[in-house]
């Protein structure tokens, strides 16, 4: 093996070099300025080379240096991943799981019961948030994200396509105002998904009751929430009609607490995806819990399918 220049150097020497500024490193790495210029000289002194060209008004890297601080950061990324397989432990019991707050409310949540009995030895941690999980800066598994599987870094799996239906309570297909095909949308209250997908194949209603062919004026109007979890709810309580996520709308529906009113499916450019670090990859709980989800992900496929053929 060839010999390696002084790690702690050289992480020093990453620091001064992103903030080209000896003091502003010292402060990222609580410690003296002084000692961030006694690292450097030590890391010149192994390398018989200056790394830095210091002006009389500013520190400037070298050609050579500056050529080697992406190579630099790619190893320290790596000796970061060979530190998480060092510590993880194979038979570690507690697994924790990123996913956004309507799909795990939805969908992960009610059928957990399930992967609980199978693995009885698994504690499973939910962490339901809107944000994207950092998993180099979060204690994090494996997640669960809704997007188009491109995630550099990161070991990517399909999981479950997803489509846009109508749905609504019962009770409105038999209302004063009884709802029989799309034009009878102008009697009712339209509920809007405002959350953050970002996925322009996700139709608005404006954009679905044009496509029907159904002149609505007031196609913007009505009640709007940032969850697509709510947008369901209030639909379930009969507050009008909503476009829903099949997959998150398949429990009610199977319950009969949904209905879908007429047969226009929306399929969306976006899919959900097992989303985990490659230093997870050997996890056996990983593997196990992404075995399940699969398993779960095909029936939730069969089983809207065949809510659609009977609308």
């Amino acid at each position: 093996m060839k010999r390696l220049p002084p790690l702690n150097a050289l992480r020093v020497f990453e620091a001064a070099a992103r903030h080209l500024s000896f003091t502003k490193a010292a402060e990222e790495l609580h410690v003296t300025p002084g000692a961030v210029s006694q690292q450097i000289k030590s890391l010149e002194d192994f390398l018989q080379t200056p790394v830095f060209r210091r002006e009389k008004r500013s520190l400037l890297l070298t050609d050579e240096a500056q050529a080697s601080l992406p190579v630099l950061r790619d190893g320290f990324d790596k000796l970061a991943a060979a530190g998480e397989l060092l510590s993880a432990r194979a038979d570690s019991c507690r697994l924790t799981v990123s996913v956004a707050p309507s799909f795990a409310s939805k969908w992960l949540v009610p059928r957990l019961d399930e992967f609980q009995e199978a693995n009885p030895d698994v504690d499973v941690w939910v962490s339901a948030d809107m944000n994207v999980v950092d998993f180099a800066a979060n204690d994090v598994d494996i997640a669960i994200r809704y997007g188009t599987g491109n995630y550099e870094g990161l070991v990517s799996q399909h999981l479950l396509d997803e489509k846009i239906i109508p749905v609504c309570a019962p009770s409105l297909l038999t209302s004063d105002n009884p709802l029989k095909a799309p034009a009878d949308l102008i009697h009712h209250t339209l509920l809007h998904d405002s959350g953050v997908d970002k996925d322009e194949s996700c139709p608005t209603w404006p954009m679905w009751l044009k496509a029907a062919g159904v002149c609505h004026k007031q196609g913007e109007r009505g009640l709007k929430f940032n969850q697509s979890s709510l947008v369901i709810e209030a639909a379930v309580a009969g507050k009008g009609v909503a476009l829903a996520k099949a997959a998150l709308a398949l429990a009610d529906l199977e319950a009969g607490r949904l209905v879908i009113p007429f047969d226009l499916t929306t399929p969306t450019d976006f899919s959900y995806y097992i989303v985990h670090p490659p230093s997870k990859s050997s996890s056996k709980t990983v593997k196990a819990f992404s075995a399940w989800l699969m398993a779960e992900a095909a029936a939730t496929h069969n089983a809207t399918t065949a809510q659609e053929a009977a609308a």
